[in-house]
């Protein structure tokens, strides 16, 4: 496997990523994944180079690359999760991929894992028909039902006024009111306080961010537009007991959308946990998907009867 680092621009700001190539080079150009990283995630997170391995061995190229604002891409706003800036980046980053040589502008897929990262992958796939299939990896279907999830319902109730407030003093003052984005946005599971999955970013994440972050989270909903993917194809994949994205997300997706679709649900793991626990069976249905779906036909049938 092969690493370039690239830039490109999306909405006029400045955004890095890493291109991950076989290391054959037939001169034939290649199909194209392109992943945007999780809720605070960034692009150098060795989690994310392991799968590419493994699309990278069966002839895949894959682009990953930090939103805008988070880590080495440019963006004044740094360390906010907007979910539509984050949706316009990643089709951003299929134009990109449509300029280079060795890309097959036909045969482009997105891939997301994490939270809002497998929930833009199904969003950027029911919006943008250059998307040919699409993997959502423990991805979010309704960001306002996600946050809700994580709060008993005196805490949900008081959170919604908060935000209403808020969204006043932003009016009023010009900027609102800054939190931890992993106690305020996102509450952290006691798995999340001791994994060390994304050791090797954790000092790059801010952990302060808008509270106007979370009501652009309440108002995203990846289910609302999923059905839009087919007939192109749609894998989700999900953990039982989920504490952290729970599996109904996954699920809800998967009934909303249309074929080919399909859902693989791991038991026994952890959403952090299945990372190590089935890394190489979530590989190999990936794979195995881009494999089935990652086409594009010169001649396009219709036939009924």
């Amino acid at each position: 496997m092969r690493t370039e680092k690239v830039t490109f621009y999306s909405e006029g700001v400045k955004i890095a990523g890493d291109i991950y190539l076989p290391d054959r080079d037939d001169g034939k150009p290649l199909p194209g994944i392109v992943q945007g990283p999780g809720f605070l995630g960034l692009k150098d997170a060795k989690h994310y180079a392991m799968m590419f391995e493994k699309l990278c061995a069966a002839g895949y190229a894959c682009l990953c690359f930090d939103y805008r604002g988070w880590g080495a891409s440019e963006g004044d706003k740094r360390g906010w999760v907007m979910p539509q800036w984050q949706v316009e980046d990643i089709r951003n980053a299929i134009s990109y991929m449509q300029t280079r040589k060795d890309i097959d502008p036909n045969r482009i897929a997105t891939y997301g894992s994490g939270g809002t990262g497998g929930g833009n992958a199904a969003y950027v796939a029911a919006i943008d028909e250059r998307v040919k299939c699409t993997v959502c990896y423990l991805g979010v279907s309704n960001g306002r039902d996600w946050l809700h999830s994580m709060r008993r319902e005196y805490e949900w109730v008081d959170y919604l006024k908060r935000i209403q407030e808020d969204r006043k003093k932003r009016a009023v003052e010009g900027a609102g009111e800054m939190v931890s984005a992993r106690e305020e946005i996102m509450v952290a599971t006691p798995e999340r306080k001791t994994t060390n999955i994304k050791k090797e970013v954790a000092d790059k994440i801010p952990d302060m961010m808008p509270l106007q972050c979370a009501e652009a989270i309440i108002e995203y909903s990846p289910e609302s537009v999923v059905h839009r993917i087919a007939p192109r194809g749609a894998l989700f994949v999900a953990v039982e007991g989920d504490a952290v994205t729970p599996e109904e997300q996954s699920m809800r997706l998967y009934e909303l959308a249309g074929e080919p679709k399909k859902l693989v649900i791991f038991r026994q793991t952890t959403h952090y946990g299945i990372y190590n626990d089935y890394f190489d069976e979530v590989a190999a249905n990936v794979v195995d998907w881009y494999n089935k779906h990652l086409k594009y036909e010169k001649i396009a049938i219709t036939q009924q009867g």
